[in-house]
């Protein structure tokens, strides 16, 4: 079966933005991958509520101004903050900073 045009046009645009989301989380990434040593290093904890709390606020009024739904974009800062977390408490914990 023959894909309409316009239906491959827009899957392509989708395909492109997959592959951007994907380098920037990696970038975002490697950041937080920074702060995670600083903070052993600092002896800081690896989460940080307020931090955290600011961070839901924020995303939650970008993606109201973005049109796009504030319980998703809570969702997915909620994942991504959970795998940084991850991330921090597994440097702390490998002394490697």
């Amino acid at each position: 079966m023959t894909v309409p045009v316009e239906l491959a046009e827009a899957r392509h645009s989708i395909d492109n933005l997959d592959a951007a989301l994907i380098h920037l989380l990696a970038e975002r990434f490697k950041i937080t991958q920074r702060i995670g040593h600083l903070k052993a290093r600092l002896d800081l904890a690896p989460d940080d509520p307020t931090r955290e709390a600011e961070q839901v606020v924020r995303l939650r009024r970008l993606a109201e101004e973005a049109d796009l739904d504030p319980e998703f974009a809570e969702k997915v800062l909620g994942f991504i903050i959970t795998e940084v977390v991850r991330h921090h408490e597994q440097i702390r914990g490998e002394g490697v900073i």
